[in-house]
This record gives C-alpha cells, structure tokens and sequence, in this order.
C-alpha cells in the first residue's frame, strides 16, 4: 500500500530551476508531485500541513561532506549523517570517500548506496577514491565504480601532488564523463601550516601558510584540465585570487566548477583568536577581502555551489592545542541559516542561493533536475527564511559536536524536510 497523499497548503513555492516564486499549494501523491497552484483541496486520507506562508523548495543538495562510516563511528554514523542532514534541509549530499577503509572498489560503493537506501532519509551520493589507497599514484576503476554508483572521484581533502598523475586521471575520467573533485591547497607550502600567513598569524605564533599556496594549487589544477579536456571540480575556495582565476578559466572554456562552504562566507581569520580549535578549518580562514571576493563570486555565480564540508571530529581530535587538533567543523544543520545571510544583507537574492544549494549541485554530479514541476520528485523542504535562531550545539544530530557556531544569531528554519514524498523530518515545535 503505497503512502498517503499529501497536501502542503498556504505556501510559497520556490522553484529554481523554472525561476518562479509564487504563493500556493502543492499534493504530493505516490513520492511525486502531483499538483502546484492556488486553492488545491486533499484527496480523501490525505495529510495536510498549513504552511502559514513558509517556502517550499527543492531540497538541498550538499556537494561536500566527509563520512566517517566506516572506520571512524565514533566520529558519526551513517545514520546520525543524514539525521543531521534532513534536519538542515538537505534530501541529497555528496560523501568525499576519506573513510577507513577508503571507497575505493564497486563493493564498497554499493554497500554504501544500499545503506543509505535502507535507512530511508537523505539520498547519499558516494564520491569513489580517485586513486588507490588516496596515495596519489595508481587510479582506480573509473568504470566500475561509476557503474556502482559513485558519482564523482576525489582523494579527499588533500591535494594530488603528482601533476602527471591528475593530467592521466583527468582523461581517463573524460571517457565516462566523469568530475574529478580536487583540494584547493598546495601540500608543500601547506604541510605544518595552520593559519593564513600575515600579521595575524605572526601575532598569534602560529605555523602559517600564504594564502597564495590556493592559487597555486588552483591554476595548476586549471591547466592540467585544460590540457585533458576533463571535467574538474575545485573546492572549497576560499580566496578571492583563485575566484579570479577561476572566472577567467571559465572564459576560456575549461570545463571547471567550483564551491566554497558556508564558513568561508561567515567567518575570516580573526575567528581563530582565542586558539579556538573549533575555528581550525582546511583551507583555513582567511582575511576579510577574501571572504567578501567569495560573497561576490557566489553571487554572481563564479562560485557554481555553497557546501557544508561537514567534517566531524571528535572531542580528542578537537581538545588539544591549535596547531595539533584536527582541522573541520560539522555544518549540514547550519548550511541554510548560513547561506541565508547574503540574502539578508542584500548581496544576492534568494532564488540565486536555491540554484546554489540545488540546481548547480544536481548538474555537477549529474543528478535530476531539482524542480516543483509536475511529475519531479518530491524531495523538499519548507523553510521560513526570516525567522531567527539561534544555532545551538546541543541540538543537532550529528554525533560530533564541533561547530564554532554554538550560540550564532541567524536567521532561517528549516520547518519540515520530505524524500519521495514522506516527510523525514519535522521541526519540534
């Protein structure tokens, strides 16, 4: 027996993809939807919500997140994951494989897929190992991954050192179009490294590197895909030089994309004063330019996608002195309320972040259009854009609590959050 039909009444319907906002309803019958407009009344045994004037939209699809299952449950589970995901609104999210094991052959990568399925809530959409082991030398089974299921290849948050070895890979992955995800920082400039270099890192005593150690990385990157013809995908960026490269990459047609993570437009390096660890991230803070250069590059939409880079840690791997502690902060709970504030601030307008959190995301791993169109599938959230919050630690579902925005003003709940139709999540009243 399939489940029952479902009225979503006094709402307004966001759609990306079509460009449209406007007030109305929207019945969901059999995971689809069946209907969108004004005055729509509920088949019989049907649930209504009465949005009271909240956004409906399609749900968000996370383009960077770091699993920890397997090998590190500790850390988070699979289904604390995408519990945490569906309370931030996301019905989709791509998982870099830096889990232990790697996802690395088609085994893994369906024991993944099947996984995630049964739990029922957001959709994972598995990256496989670009190379063997994530060493950086021998690459895997494109083919057969893909056929599995992996929808994108990385080596995780670190770079790939050997230019040959990314040049080969890139061309490879071109037979089955398929994107490379690379990490945005050069090793060597980077290795002990830990704050952007300049006066504030001199003043705090800590190991930095300079913030060009990205563009470095970057326009490599650019012309190793440029010379291959292949699909590249760079994030996150965080500094307005690689945006400018990137922008003029583009121009020339190279067949790049990038993101940047939803920290990078909130915080700059003065975050990190107090040693913070929690405020430790990968590429790490930068100066206030930068962060402003990355509101505008995701405005105009140099930046193709806003992430979470959801990456848990532990209170061991965060309870230790800023140079020592691991870097990365959970985000899938405060992706939206984030995103939100250049909506706020007048810096970009709110149909142009949903394209950044659903649209480019679906069109860069090559999934289905996000849409409320007839017949699109009913993965969505209802959100109010304008109601504050205040982001607390202590309520999210992630298992880690490593987040800097413990006590963060904000603005935008996410109120209900449906896959194919069923509703996942509910925002406690």
């Amino acid at each position: 027996m399939g489940q029952p039909p479902l009225l979503v009444k006094n709402t307004r319907l966001l759609d990306p993809t079509a460009g449209t906002d406007r007030p109305g309803d929207a019945l969901i019958l059999d995971g689809k939807i069946a209907a969108t407009g004004t005055g729509l009344t509920a088949p019989e045994g049907s649930e209504t919500i009465d949005a009271g004037g909240a956004c409906l939209a399609p749900g968000l699809i996370d383009l960077r997140t770091h699993g920890r299952d397997p090998g590190q449950e500790h850390k988070e589970t699979l289904r604390t994951q995408v519990d945490a995901a569906v309370a931030g609104g996301i019905t989709a999210m791509g998982v870099i494989p830096d889990t232990e094991p790697g996802i690395e052959d088609p085994t893994s990568v369906a024991w993944l897929v099947q996984r995630s399925r049964a739990l029922g809530k957001a959709r994972v959409l598995p990256y496989a190992a670009m190379t063997q082991g994530r060493k950086g030398q021998q690459l895997t089974e494109f083919g057969l991954l893909q056929e599995a299921g992996a929808v994108a290849f990385a080596d995780g948050a670190k770079a790939t050192t050997d230019a040959l070895v990314l040049r080969r890979a890139l061309a490879y992955a071109r037979t089955f179009n398929a994107v490379l995800f690379t990490h945005p920082e050069d090793r060597a400039l980077t290795r002990h490294a830990c704050a952007t270099e300049g006066e504030y890192a001199t003043r705090l005593g800590l190991p930095a590197a300079p913030a060009a150690a990205e563009l470095l990385q970057v326009q490599r990157d650019l012309l190793l895909a440029e010379l291959s013809g292949g699909r590249l995908h760079i994030g996150p960026i965080t500094t307005g030089a690689a945006v400018e490269a990137i922008r003029a990459a583009k121009a020339r047609g190279v067949r790049v994309t990038c993101d940047t993570a939803a920290a990078y437009i909130t915080l700059n390096e003065i975050a990190i004063a107090d040693y913070r660890t929690f405020t430790k991230l990968s590429p790490p803070l930068r100066k206030e330019e930068d962060r402003q250069a990355i509101i505008d590059g995701l405005a105009d939409g140099t930046i193709d996608a806003l992430s979470s880079d959801h990456t848990p840690e532990d209170q061991d791997a965060k309870r230790l002195p800023f140079v020592a502690a691991e870097p990365g902060i959970i985000g899938l709970e405060t992706l939206l309320p984030l995103g939100l504030a250049p909506v706020h601030q007048g810096r970009m307008r709110l149909m142009d972040l949903l394209r950044r959190l659903t649209v480019a995301p679906a069109a860069i791993l090559g999934q289905p259009v996000p849409s409320l169109a007839v017949g699109a599938v009913a993965d969505l959230v209802l959100f109010d854009p304008d109601a504050p919050v205040r982001l607390s630690a202590a309520t999210m579902r992630s298992k880690s609590k490593n987040t800097p925005f413990d006590g963060f003003p904000s603005q935008g709940k996410v109120l209900a959050t449906l896959v194919d139709g069923r509703i996942v999540y509910r925002r406690p009243a």
